[in-house]
């Protein structure tokens, strides 16, 4: 607890947000040893660590250390020696009561070392002094509910048997008063004469300390004493259950008298109000398809006049994930009685008449992973928890939320349930970002295999687009890469002996991210496709252009210029480079992501594919522009296309004598555009991979005045693999080169290496780990370096050659 406490210091100190789940000690601290608490349920602050709720800060440090007195024993001034001594001052002074009193932590109960609770009942201090009132001050309940509207100083007596009959054996309180000081609550085997009895009889069990606090909103604003306006919001709250009550046959409610002090402000106005009632009568399951249908249109619940005073409302889709735009509008409080039409039942009088009558509705909204979210003064409200649903690591019930709410039954309702699309929206890009991330690698991957395959197979080889949309396709494509993943993972988990998380919930969802995946990455694909064609489009034009003025006078200069720098690039170390691009590239992205920074040398590939992609692209659109022209006849179009073969017969004269197609000009024209698909695919792969490093890069940045560093052994280690994947795989022909002897009878291919990459990106996306899709690239890049190598030595000694011959380009 100490070391919780320390990081609650820590980050009071400084400015940081921290998720819920890096808060958790699970796997730390023993259970018997500490407890998970959120600060929403922690007592006196109510508040979630959220920047816009920075009050919390104050009233956490004065919870804490209240609560680091509380450990030092009175009599020996050192701290409790006792383990569970020291557990139960922290459950009592941090922990607040309601969800062990509702029996929504019946499995994560505190217990001592002989396993009974740690929370027990106590009765008032000593020092509080009650009149002791007469019989005739008493009064009977005969109701279901009763209710106090003043400190009149009297006892209410209520028959459990009878009040309790017809399966209302649960009662509910709820009051503004101070328990002890305002009011206090016995439980009797039978009826007592004076409140002398109760402190002699034994048999008498008070049960005021299990009325538990609750934040409450702002007090009703009284002008003068006796001007009230509206009822007062409660501050606390108990649940007796049949079993608490067991053996006893009356419960009191005894009020203190109004204080009388000369010179003070009048008291706020005071309330409370109890009912015997059946949980089940108010309790409502929400289904996922009420939840979903609730997004097209508001779905309303009518709560009647003397409806149970607590409302179970159970959402078998976490709050987390889905969270509502809850409304309670009062319809009426019984004043139809004094004369008022029904029709006037929405008018100004009827509500300010039902403000004075009705409590205003309380939320108790309680997630199994975020804990207890308490909402006074609840007439519209977003209502959000924070948890995190449907993942892997989730177990099972974390899927549902409960919202208990606490309205006035003297009053009737109109709520109304609605799924906020936005919030949800934005919950789940936050929620499942990481695993979003770590799908998108593994479509990727999967388009590359589709490419891959094609290639073997002497086949044309598919566009990105073509093969991210293969993915999706119903039933195989579908079923093999998008959910035999999960069954991996469930596979996984059970070999770890972990606990299985929701199937239905962690399916749907995890099928969902990844077909959001498949479509962010079309997206991406899609937009690059375009500027890549555009750019190709606009470069070809403009060349073309270039080519027809080529004997304009006003050019000539110009001319000159690139000319004069044509011989520049003439120079023996620039033709180095134009002879050797690949190796200039490996060795600058290399050297800077080794150096400098991982985000600079998968830069330095990215700008090796996209001027792959457009001068391939370029190449494709000449040759058909070449061959528009030579179909058309026309003189002028004859002697531009004479001009264009001259300047293009030195780059696509090699092309054109390897190829075995009887129409030369039309295979060099799809190889070009097999290079482009191919290259786009890496293109995507590594642009993703850069953007996981801009963070990292961002924060490098910022440090660059204080000093430098080199990058970590393993980011550089697992950048150069990447490198090597980009720069080893950059052609479609080297394919035919990574090939491993047969495995099983069967040959391993490429298409089978980015088949496994992909079910772990997906694996790794899972356990929101997409970082790890990093060790796939390195070691794809490592292997074919290596089956490169040996490739090389194969091909020198004259053995078999390594691999498959390299395809013809027939179409």
């Amino acid at each position: 607890m100490l070391l919780l406490f320390h990081h609650m210091v820590y980050f009071l100190h400084f400015d940081f947000q921290v998720r819920s789940k890096l808060e958790s000690l699970d796997g730390i601290v023993p259970p018997t040893n500490g407890f998970f608490i959120s600060s929403t349920g922690m007592k006196n602050v109510w508040l979630s660590m959220e920047h816009q709720a920075i009050l919390w800060c104050n009233q956490l440090v004065v919870q804490v250390s209240h609560t680091l007195l509380s450990l030092i024993e009175s009599k020996t001034g050192q701290p409790f020696p006792e383990a569970n001594k020291r557990l139960a001052v922290f459950a009592r002074m941090l922990r607040s009561g309601i969800p062990q009193s509702f029996n929504w932590m019946s499995s994560y109960r505190s217990k001592n070392a002989t396993g009974s609770q740690v929370h027990t009942l106590s009765s008032c201090p000593n020092n509080v002094h009650w009149n002791d009132d007469g019989l005739d001050r008493d009064l009977y309940i005969q109701t279901t509910t009763m209710t106090v509207l003043a400190m009149d100083g009297r006892r209410r007596w209520l028959d459990i048997h009878k009040l309790g009959s017809d399966g209302k054996g649960h009662f509910m309180f709820v009051t503004n008063l101070a328990p002890c000081f305002g009011i206090r609550l016995h439980l009797w085997p039978d009826k007592g004469k004076s409140a002398s009895e109760m402190a002699a009889s034994k048999r008498v069990l008070e049960v005021t300390s299990k009325l538990v606090q609750i934040p409450s909103g702002p007090a009703p604003r009284q002008i003068e004493p006796g001007s009230q306006t509206e009822q007062a919001p409660p501050s606390a709250v108990l649940w007796l259950s049949p079993e608490d009550m067991h053996g006893f046959r009356f419960l009191t409610v005894s009020v203190a008298p109004r204080p009388t002090i000369s010179g003070r402000p009048p008291p706020a106005a005071s309330m409370a109000v109890g009912q015997f009632f059946n949980p089940d009568d108010g309790k409502r399951d929400l289904s996922a398809q009420f939840m979903l249908l609730s997004t097209h249109s508001q779905k309303e619940l009518l709560l009647k006049e003397d409806h149970p005073l607590a409302l179970n409302l159970s959402f078998t889709v976490s709050l987390g994930l889905l969270p509502i735009s809850l409304s309670l509008t009062t319809t009426g409080c019984g004043i139809q009685r004094s004369g008022l039409l029904a029709e006037e039942a929405g008018d100004m009088e009827n509500s300010r008449l039902c403000k004075l009558r009705c409590f205003p509705p309380i939320a108790l909204a309680w997630d199994h992973t975020a804990g207890l979210h308490i909402l006074p003064n609840l007439f519209s409200e977003t209502i959000m928890v924070d948890s995190s649903p449907a993942l892997w690591s989730s177990t099972q019930g974390s899927e549902k939320t409960t919202i208990m709410l606490l309205v006035d039954p003297h009053c009737s309702y109109k709520a109304r349930i609605a799924v906020s699309e936005t919030s949800a929206a934005s919950r789940f890009l936050l929620l499942y970002s990481s695993q979003i991330v770590g799908f998108s690698f593994a479509a990727i991957f999967f388009a590359l295999m589709r490419q891959a395959h094609a290639w073997d197979l002497d086949l044309p080889m598919p566009s990105m687009l073509v093969a991210v949309e293969s993915n999706l396709r119903i039933p195989w494509p579908f079923l093999l890469l998008g959910f035999v993943p999960i069954l991996f993972s469930l596979f996984i988990s059970l070999l770890k002996s972990q606990p299985l998380p929701p199937l239905a919930s962690f399916a749907f969802v995890s099928t969902i991210c990844y077909v959001f995946a498949n479509g962010s990455v079309i997206l991406l694909v899609l937009v690059s496709q375009l500027v890549f064609y555009g750019v190709a489009i606009i470069h070809v034009f403009i060349k073309s252009r270039w080519q027809e003025c080529e004997g304009n006078i006003c050019l000539a200069f110009l001319h000159w210029f690139i000319n004069l720098s044509s011989g520049f690039f003439s120079l023996r170390v620039m033709r180095v480079l134009r002879v050797n691009p690949l190796l200039v590239t490996a060795l600058a992205a290399i050297t800077l992501g080794c150096i400098v920074h991982p985000a600079l040398g998968l830069f330095i590939l990215i700008l090796s594919h996209a001027l792959c992609c457009h001068n391939a692209l370029c190449s494709n659109a000449r040759m058909k522009e070449l061959l528009d022209f030579k179909d058309v006849g026309n003189e002028r179009s004859q002697q531009f296309a004479s001009k264009h073969d001259a300047g293009l017969n030195q780059n696509i004269q090699l092309e054109e004598n390897s190829s075995s197609s009887p129409d030369s000009s039309r295979s060099f024209g799809d190889t070009q555009l097999e290079t482009f698909h191919h290259r786009h695919g890496l293109l995507i792969l590594h642009l993703l991979a850069t953007l996981m490093f801009v963070p990292s890069f961002v924060a490098w940045l910022q440090r660059i005045g204080m000093g430098h560093s080199l990058p970590w052994f393993l980011d550089s280690a697992l950048c150069i693999g990447v490198i090597l994947h980009g720069i080893l795989n950059s052609k479609p022909e080297f394919i035919s080169m990574f090939s491993f002897p047969e495995i099983c009878g069967k040959e391993v291919r490429l298409d089978f290496i980015y088949l496994l990459a992909g079910y772990y990106s997906y694996v790794a996306g899972l356990g929101l780990v997409p970082y790890r899709v990093f060790y796939a690239m390195a070691a794809i890049g490592f292997i074919s370096c290596a089956l490169r190598i040996l490739y090389r030595r194969s091909r020198e000694k004259g053995e078999p050659r390594f691999g498959r011959k390299k395809r013809s380009h027939r179409h």
